[in-house]
């Protein structure tokens, strides 16, 4: 006999079903983290990446409603039972770019700035990049990638080059934009590597992205789960990096632990990848379980020690936010 959408035995299917993941969730939060976790206060539920700022000794963070934050590591913390739960201070909030998201963000300490990509998350009619003094905060540029009249795009991640050149992924239309030291804006690139032939897996395209110290950039595309190289000594020479040992299907946020180890965000929380070949072939050699409720979405280092940033922050009305070392 079929249930009544408003039967009372319908009514109690849905609250057992939707308390599953619930006490699932009350269950992970109560749980003994088996790595340290920098706990931090925050406004707001969604922080989309994080990085170590060495000379700030300090993460700074990327708010999905748009704008830039900083947590302070005092001098004299030291990790262990009963942390201090660490606090969140806005330093960047621009008027003028209200109903945008602020994405991936790179540190450039050579030129004392921070680097941040914006987007409009929903619509995806603006991307851009904007350049901050680490000291003042001054806005430096801020460069549009696209707008209405372009195609849909949706900038997401950024790295910089040796000579101050940013490049950004768009996660919608599978592309990278070039942008130059001092904000202008100088090319795309585009491969037909990027388009899997599968239409769902374009769904969420180029996604993280690194510069190797040997000259070329690492991307990732998130729902297929393909790496790639590109050579920027010649005319950005796409190649499908294969990689063998694990999927890397998912894959958000990435960052270089040293030239032959690269960690890979997003759920499962983190891979560790290893080339031995100038990142022609890798392997996936070692995965971390953290929060997988909080949504794994960017790494960094700091201090040698891999931290994965987690996008949801729990509670209410303090935010509480989670950057928990991977061990691999």
């Amino acid at each position: 006999m079929p249930i009544g959408f408003c039967s009372p035995r319908f009514l109690v299917f849905v609250f057992l079903i939707s308390a599953i993941p619930i006490a699932y969730i009350i269950s992970e939060e109560r749980a003994v983290p088996t790595t340290h976790v920098f706990h931090y206060h925050s406004a707001g539920f969604f922080r989309e990446c994080a990085k170590w700022d060495d000379q700030g000794r300090r993460f700074l963070v990327s708010f999905l409603e748009g704008g830039v934050g900083e947590i302070r590591v005092p001098d004299d913390y030291a990790p262990g039972p009963g942390d201090v739960v660490l606090k969140e201070v806005t330093l960047v909030k621009d008027f003028d770019l209200a109903g945008n998201s602020s994405l991936g963000i790179a540190v450039d300490r050579l030129r004392n700035r921070l680097l941040v990509v914006v987007a409009d998350l929903l619509g995806n009619r603006y991307s851009g990049l904007a350049a901050y003094d680490l000291s003042s905060w001054k806005r430096l540029f801020l460069t549009r990638l696209s707008g209405p009249s372009d195609e849909k795009s949706f900038a997401d991640d950024v790295a910089i080059d040796a000579g101050g050149n940013a490049y950004v992924t768009d996660a919608k239309a599978s592309k990278i934009w070039k942008v130059g030291a001092d904000g202008e804006f100088l090319s795309i690139i585009r491969n037909p590597l990027f388009t899997p032939k599968q239409w769902y897996k374009t769904l969420v395209a180029l996604n993280g992205i690194v510069y190797h110290p040997d000259g070329y950039l690492i991307v990732i595309h998130t729902f297929s789960g393909n790496l790639f190289k590109i050579d920027l000594a010649k005319g950005y020479e796409v190649k499908l990096i294969e990689v063998v040992g694990g999927s890397l299907v998912f894959g958000d946020g990435l960052d270089l632990i040293s030239p032959t180890k690269l960690v890979v965000a997003g759920n499962p929380s983190g891979r560790l990848v290893e080339s031995s070949d100038g990142w022609e072939t890798a392997s996936v050699v070692a995965k971390f379980k953290g929060p997988i409720h909080r949504l794994s979405t960017a790494a960094t280092v700091k201090d040698g020690k891999v931290y994965l940033n987690h996008l949801v922050g729990m509670g209410y009305p303090k935010k509480t936010h989670a950057l928990v070392e991977a061990v691999f």
